[in-house]
């Protein structure tokens, strides 16, 4: 048979095609937030959603988090399916009360009778010469929390497949996305571009398969991963990537069968260190089977331990880089 047709989409277009086939596909979703109707979106990830499915299913809402979030929250508890948009996940501390006291812990407060089905959307973690309220990623923040799930896409593929999983999802799902992938262009299958097509939470991918260290990684530092596994393959090191996709719940049984596997593991994300998500892998390897396949010492590669600085110099040396994931893995294999 001859090979599935493959474009190249970016994460925008993307991200649209996914809002695009769930509003269509059922009455009860629509998006809201900041600029996102008549703007067509601070990211242009809402294009043409408001002309085609008009006011009442993509809305515009006042500077104000905590007050659409609230409203996103009571209209999933009486079974719509909200998308709540934040300009960026730092605006959502202005809502935090809303995701974690309201939506999180409802399910279960209300003994499985009241359901949340809501998404919390927009870019996370480090953009660009934005400085510190606007960089920081909140993967652990969010991933910390039960009564959430939490997804951390990197391709193309993975945000469609994603999204359209967490809208029909019956649970509150935090996607956080990354500013700096979204016009990033990658190769998506036909399968990927169907309408039916969805990614299920809680299960991460092997992005490229090796035998002597495991990287695992969520959104964008997927990406430098890969990178970097293509320069350490020229000498000689092949890395296992994992793509997480999902920070909660998480698919700790994929690392642990790669570890066993490899014997050696690199965690790789652009959060903070302390009780970040590597710290957590770290500590679910430790208590688990894996742990007696180890041959060293686990190593977390992370943001720096600082409120973002805004000097482009600074900046770059706050985000973990290629080198920084070689350097890391030469440390794990002794080399």
């Amino acid at each position: 048979s001859p090979p599935a047709a493959v474009s190249q989409v970016t994460v925008r277009d993307a991200l649209n095609q996914a809002l695009d086939e769930e509003l269509e596909r059922d009455d009860r979703v629509f998006l809201l937030g900041e600029e996102v109707a008549q703007y067509d979106g601070a990211y242009k990830i809402s294009r043409g959603l408001w002309k085609k499915y008009g006011d009442k299913r993509v809305i515009d809402t006042p500077i104000s988090e905590m007050g659409f979030a609230g409203i996103a929250v009571g209209a999933a508890m009486v079974w719509l399916r909200p998308v709540c948009e934040f300009m960026t996940f730092n605006f959502s501390m202005q809502a935090i009360d809303q995701v974690i006291n309201s939506a999180a812990k409802t399910c279960y407060m209300s003994a499985g009778s009241i359901a949340v089905p809501i998404v919390f959307r927009g870019p996370n973690g480090a953009s660009a010469g934005v400085a510190a309220q606007h960089s920081q990623c909140f993967a652990a923040w969010y991933g910390h929390c039960p009564g959430l799930k939490v997804v951390s896409p990197w391709s193309a593929e993975d945000a469609k497949g994603l999204l359209k999983a967490s809208i029909r999802d019956d649970n509150p799902v935090v996607m956080l996305e990354s500013e700096l992938l979204y016009g990033v262009p990658f190769e998506m299958s036909e399968q990927a571009q169907s309408k039916e097509f969805v990614i299920p939470i809680g299960k991460a991918k092997i992005e490229r398969e090796g035998t002597h260290v495991t990287l695992v990684s969520h959104s964008r530092p997927v990406g430098h991963c890969m990178e970097a596994a293509a320069v350490l393959s020229k000498e000689g090191v092949e890395c296992e990537v994992i793509n997480l996709r999902t920070i909660r719940p998480m698919d700790i049984e994929t690392v642990e069968a790669s570890v066993v596997k490899t014997n050696h593991l690199v965690t790789v994300e652009g959060g903070w260190p302390q009780f970040g998500v590597g710290a957590e892998i770290c500590a679910r390897i430790m208590e688990g089977p894996a742990f007696n396949y180890l041959d060293a010492p686990a190593v977390r590669v992370t943001g720096a331990d600082v409120p973002m600085p805004y000097a482009k110099i600074l900046e770059d040396n706050c985000i973990p880089q290629v080198k920084d994931i070689v350097f890391a893995v030469k440390k794990a294999l002794n080399i």
